[in-house]
C-alpha cells in the first residue's frame, strides 16, 4: 500500500514538474517571439528595385532619386539591373521574395513575362508596385507611371504643327513588349486621325535598343526619301535617327520628335534639329514612388491615388502624372529653370546673340 502511495505521489510530481516546463517553455516562446517581432517592426522597411536595364539615360536618376528619398523615410533600397534580360529579371525577383523584402518595385522589361513571379510575390505576402510600365495579369498593389496616351497625343500633335500641310512620317518605337508602348501609340493615332499626316513605315526597337533605330531610319529613307516626320519612341531613339538623318543631309529638313527630356534631344531642340520632347519630371516619379512604396511597407492608405488601371485582368490602383511637351519656346523655363538640365549644357553648341 505505502508503495502504491508513493507510485502516485511519484506521478503527480512529475506530471506538476512537466506542466510547469511547459508553461515555462511557452512563456520562453512568447517571449522570443515577442523580441522577433520587436526586432522585425524596429528594422529599416526592405525595398527591391529591379530596374529592365541602364540603356536608357533617364533610369540613371530614377534609380538615384529613388533610393535617396527612401532613404529619407528611413527604408534600404536593394538595387538590381536585369542588363535588359527578362528572365534575369525573374530570378531577381525570385531573390527579393526569398529575402523576405518587404515592397518589391519593378520597371519591368517584358510586361508579360513577369506577371507569373509577381504574383509569387504578393502571394508570399510582400507588396508590389509597377514603376513606370504596368505589368500585365499581375494584381499588383500599386502602378506609378505617366499618362503614357498623353505622351503619344503630344507627339501628334507637334508633328501636326510642324508639316503644315502633312505628308508622310515614320514610326520608330520601343519594344512591343513595353506596355507603354501600346498607350503612346493609341495617343498618337487619336492626334493624327482624319489629318493629312500619312504613316508609311514603322518599326519596332526591341530592348529599346537605340541602334536598331538608325538601320531602321536608314531601310526608310532609301524606300521614302520624301519623309516629313518621324515619331521615335524615345530621345535615344531619336538620336539614332537624327544621325541618319544627317548622314543623308536632311537633320533639320524633317519633323522629329521623341519623349524623356533627354540633355542631347534639348541641344538638338535648341539648334533647330529636333522639334519637340514630351517630358516627364522623372524626379518626381522617383519621390512619389518612394513615398508610395514605403506605404505599401507599412500598411498606410495611398492617399491621393483614386483611379484605378486595368492590367488586362485586376483593376490596379494608379497614379499617372502629366507630361509637357518641351520646344524652343519653353526650354528655358521647364527644362532650365526646373533644374533638369543647365543651361550651359543645353546651348553648349549655340551660339549667344
Amino acid at each position: 500500500m505505502k508503495r502504491w502511495r508513493g507510485s502516485i505521489l511519484v506521478v503527480v510530481l512529475c506530471c506538476l514538474f512537466s506542466s510547469g516546463c511547459a508553461n515555462m517553455q511557452s512563456e520562453t516562446e512568447a517571449e522570443k517571439g515577442e523580441e522577433v517581432h520587436s526586432v522585425k517592426e524596429d528594422s529599416p522597411l526592405q525595398i527591391g528595385l529591379s530596374i529592365d536595364s541602364f540603356v536608357i539615360e533617364r533610369w540613371i536618376r530614377d534609380r538615384d532619386v529613388f533610393t535617396s528619398a527612401a532613404k529619407e523615410m528611413g527604408a534600404e533600397v536593394n538595387v538590381q539591373n536585369a542588363n535588359g534580360d527578362v528572365e534575369e529579371q525573374i530570378e531577381q525577383i525570385q531573390y527579393f521574395i526569398k529575402k523576405q523584402m518587404d515592397v518589391i518595385v519593378v520597371v519591368a522589361g517584358d510586361c508579360e513575362a513577369l506577371s507569373d513571379v509577381m504574383k509569387k510575390a504578393k502571394d508570399a505576402g510582400i507588396k508590389t508596385m509597377c514603376y513606370d510600365r504596368l505589368i500585365q495579369n499581375a494584381d499588383c498593389d500599386m502602378y506609378i507611371s505617366f499618362d503614357n496616351r498623353e505622351v503619344g497625343r503630344l507627339m501628334g500633335e507637334s508633328l501636326l504643327r510642324n508639316m503644315n500641310d502633312g505628308g508622310k512620317i515614320f514610326m520608330i518605337q520601343g519594344p512591343q513588349t513595353d506596355h507603354n508602348v501600346a498607350m503612346v501609340r493609341e495617343g498618337f493615332d487619336s492626334a493624327i486621325q482624319g489629318t493629312n499626316i500619312q504613316v508609311i513605315y514603322e518599326n519596332n526597337c526591341e530592348e529599346w535598343l537605340a541602334e536598331q533605330a538608325y538601320d531602321y531610319a536608314k531601310e526608310a529613307l532609301k524606300i521614302y526619301p520624301d519623309v516629313k516626320g518621324i515619331m521615335c519612341g524615345n530621345d535615344d531613339l531619336a538620336t539614332q535617327v537624327f544621325r541618319a538623318l544627317s548622314e543623308d543631309q536632311m537633320a533639320g529638313k524633317v519633323c522629329l520628335v521623341g519623349q524623356d527630356g533627354d540633355l542631347i534631344a534639348c541641344q538638338r531642340i535648341v539648334e533647330g534639329t529636333q522639334n519637340m520632347t514630351a517630358f516627364k519630371s522623372v524626379e518626381e516619379e522617383a519621390r512619389l514612388a518612394a513615398e508610395y512604396a514605403v506605404k505599401l511597407g507599412k500598411g498606410k492608405p495611398l492617399e491621393g491615388v483614386s483611379k484605378t488601371i486595368s492590367d488586362g485582368t485586376y483593376d490596379v490602383p494608379s497614379l499617372e502624372l502629366k507630361p509637357v511637351a518641351v520646344t524652343k519656346d519653353n526650354m528655358d523655363s521647364v527644362i532650365i529653370k526646373g533644374g533638369f538640365h543647365a543651361r550651359e549644357d543645353v546651348y553648349l553648341n549655340v551660339k549667344r546673340k
